[in-house]
């Protein structure tokens, strides 16, 4: 393992890798659907060298690499590269890791000094023939999607004045706008926040600064078709800790938690703050939409606690993950009642990574997907990841009111976070692809992409595409058609 550390960010199936390479030709099992032509995009964190020092949230400062799946017709290819960000750059150079703690450059090396420290690890975006390797906390790097060539950083034409710019954009299915933000926007432990627009060409139209209630982990955001939704949750960062060496980010269980609400092209001195409940945590939305009544719902993966156990572990916090009172939440806002506070109303079990058809972003909905654990599992989950234990478990979750599907994987299986691919039937829901990990052995691991009918989906696999190589976790996925990606060639 070339002297990483014997912990969990570096063993099992968070085993450092650090390889590229291409496989022209990959076996299906099953057919593939003809209208999945395209590519499926994977953000994957690995990292070159060996940490200089203790850091608890290494598993997220891995350096970015990004994996391309491609589907044509009869054919199906695999690669990989590293985001040759500055960073990774100047590691390579030294030959050794230069960059300390996990967003903590007070613990950095000399060399490093004035670099920039994002590895773009976190989500590709596709956006206007672009793509973007994302981490939040840095400017994006701009990749060549047929090459996986980096081509450097990226900043909207040299428009864009915000540091920092989210991993988790959000598209309108009708304009085709990018709504996306940046917190810390101006530096670290900062409440600036960057709310910012861009055309369905990719040119930055808005750009806006407002304060949080406080410098929090604003890992998602939301919108629907009028309105900006900015959830706050109790994950801080203070700047004299950072100075002291200490973590980035400590959850206070004792603060509230807020969500900001302006509309979508109005002015940051329209935005609304509700409060919500003491102490919660939430990494992912899965949609916002208006109702007829004037109501703003948001959907979320919503926690008691912040469940990543190094952020636990700074906060002096000891919490089971099957203790945490997980569970998929809608928080329901009155803007016309004078109403300062948020409704919570369960709508969904335990889970996160949730996915919905792009289509439906910011708009009422009928279905979506998730991940999640099975409770009737048998033997141990497979270990991995930044919480430590992979999902093995996918639902379908039906808010018409029918009973949800589950697809719960046997014993040693778990899987990432998958993408949906639209189809053209209006009665068909479209498809899912997932990577499963299967662990065959203590380090040894199988890699296989699974093709879900995405209605059906305790159906089991229609095709699966095994890759004869190791592969570390993903963070997260996109999916670009062929359609889209010829037009940007």
């Amino acid at each position: 393992m070339r002297g990483f550390p014997d912990a969990p960010e570096f063993t099992g199936l968070n085993t450092p890798i650090a390889a590229e390479y291409e496989l022209a030709e990959l076996p299906v099992e099953g057919r593939i659907p003809e209208q999945i032509a395209g590519t499926f995009f994977r953000a994957i964190p690995d990292p070159a060298f060996p940490p200089y020092i203790d850091d608890g949230a290494a598993v997220l400062s891995g350096d970015g690499m990004v994996s391309a799946m491609r589907f044509a017709p009869g054919r199906v290819s695999f690669a990989i590269r590293y985001v040759q960000t500055e960073r990774h750059k100047a590691e390579l150079a030294a030959g050794r890791a230069l960059f300390g703690k996990y967003r903590n450059p007070f613990t950095d090396r000399p060399e490093a000094a004035g670099l920039d420290r994002t590895v773009a690890n976190t989500t590709p975006v596709w956006h206007a023939g672009r793509l973007l390797m994302t981490k939040e906390d840095g400017r994006p790097y701009r990749v060549d999607p047929h090459t996986l060539a980096t081509l450097g950083r990226y900043d909207f034409g040299g428009r864009l004045r915000s540091a920092t710019v989210t991993a988790h954009v959000r598209i309108d299915p009708d304009t085709g706008e990018l709504f996306f933000f940046g917190y810390e926007a101006d530096g670290l432990a900062s409440t600036k926040v960057a709310y910012c627009i861009a055309d369905a060409r990719g040119n930055l139209t808005r750009e806006q600064w407002f304060d949080a209630p406080y410098c929090a982990m604003m890992h998602d955001f939301t919108v629907t078709e009028h309105y900006a939704l900015f959830p706050i949750y109790p994950t801080t960062c203070d700047l004299d800790r950072l100075k002291a060496g200490g973590d980035h980010w400590v959850h206070e269980l004792q603060r509230d938690s807020w969500v900001g609400v302006m509309p979508r092209y109005g002015s940051v001195s329209e935005l609304r703050w509700f409060r919500g409940p003491k102490g919660v945590s939430c990494y992912h939305m899965m949609n916002a939409f208006e109702d007829a009544a004037g109501c703003l719902h948001l959907d979320q993966c919503l926690s008691n606690v912040n469940a990543f156990p190094f952020i636990q572990r700074a906060s002096g916090i000891n919490v089971a993950p099957g203790e945490t009172g997980a569970h998929l939440a809608r928080w329901t806002v009155e803007l016309h009642d004078g109403s300062d506070c948020v409704t919570e109303t369960t709508i969904g079990p335990p889970g996160d990574l949730p996915v919905i058809p792009a289509a439906c972003q910011g708009r009422p909905y009928r279905n979506g997907w998730m991940l999640t654990m099975n409770p009737q599992m048998q033997g141990p989950p497979v270990a991995g990841g930044p919480v430590g234990v992979m999902f093995n478990t996918l639902l379908r979750l039906d808010f018409s009111g029918k009973p949800p599907q589950a697809l719960a994987l046997p014993p040693g299986h778990c899987l990432s976070e998958p993408v949906h691919v639209p189809s053209s039937q209006p009665d068909h829901e479209g498809w899912l692809l997932s990577l499963v990990d299967q662990q065959t052995g203590a380090t040894d691991f199988k890699h296989t992409v699974w093709i879900l009918d995405a209605g059906n989906v305790a159906a089991g696999p229609i095709a699966r595409v095994p890759i004869p190589h190791r592969l570390r976790p993903q963070v997260h996925g996109w999916w670009v058609s062929e359609a889209e990606l010829d037009a940007a060639a």
